[in-house]
């Protein structure tokens, strides 16, 4: 099986296919920018899946799926939403938030094309940042209590596992999920990766984070290496000059405001429910 992905690995949707990808040895390549064919449907909506030549499609629990996982139910699908609360923090300090995605550019596009994927990644980033403030502003979203509550129902799962993994001897989709919502969580910290990291009732889930690093070492798009052991190195950052043209889009972004505002709003209406 060979596979095309789009999406960007601060996602963790994109996050949880890459890893299954990962884990079944399949060769894959990522795609930061939406391929025309999926810009005309559904906008930069993430992610999306071309499996063995075959129609994109989308939504990260149907792709896993396809590549030989097992089906999750509406109940794990929400669980996991759930493990992902903190994202709304994200954009508290929109210059770590550029920040951080002007360092993850595409490292493995010929010279000329990198900077023009760069440029154009700044008005995926500039949606998903209007998209943020957007949900906390209409739905007037608040913090939990304690952002611990909302990863117990992954911990009793490990409790009544028959493996090291929420799935059993091995890591299944509702592992790649989770796992997918803290590369999320670390790619840019947000107050529920402190909660992860020091709750005292989440101890399975800690070791669970250990066994994942151990079986996903040697994968590239790794962010909670920094914060849980084994420690292992970030994923490689992309060139000054990528940044450059990245910060250059952002300028560009808010500065045609007027155009770019409409469009993002119609291309989030477009964003499958």
């Amino acid at each position: 099986m060979d596979a095309k992905i789009y999406g960007h690995n601060h996602s963790p949707w994109v996050q949880a296919v890459l890893l299954g990808l990962h884990e079944k040895k399949i060769k894959y390549t990522l795609y930061q920018t939406p391929p025309f064919e999926i810009f005309k449907i559904w906008g930069v909506y993430m992610p999306a899946a071309a499996l063995d030549g075959n129609s994109w499609e989308v939504e990260s629990s149907k792709i896993l799926k396809k590549i030989g996982f097992n089906k999750v139910s509406e109940q794990d699908i929400r669980a996991a939403q759930d493990a992902w609360k903190g994202v709304l923090h994200r954009p508290d300090n929109p210059f770590k938030f550029f920040s951080a995605w002007a360092h993850a550019c595409d490292l493995n596009l010929p010279f000329i094309k990198s900077l023009m994927n760069s440029f154009l990644l700044s008005f995926t980033c500039f949606y998903m940042f209007l998209l943020i403030n957007i949900i906390k502003v209409r739905f007037n979203m608040k913090d939990p209590e304690n952002f611990g509550d909302q990863y117990l129902f992954w911990e009793n799962e490990l409790l009544e596992s028959d493996g090291s993994f929420i799935d059993g001897l091995n890591p299944g989709t509702r592992d790649f999920l989770l796992f997918g919502v803290i590369q999320c969580h670390s790619s840019l910290p947000v107050p529920a990766l402190k909660a992860l990291q020091n709750d005292e009732r989440l101890l399975n889930l800690r070791i669970w984070i250990h066994k994942m690093h151990e079986r996903f070492e040697d994968y590239p798009h790794l962010y909670s290496g920094e914060f849980f052991e084994p420690n292992l190195p970030l994923p490689k950052s992309s060139s000054f000059l990528q940044r450059i043209f990245f910060y250059f889009g952002i300028i560009i972004m808010f500065l045609a405001f007027p155009i770019t505002l409409p469009l993002a709003l119609f291309l989030m209406k477009k964003a499958p429910r």
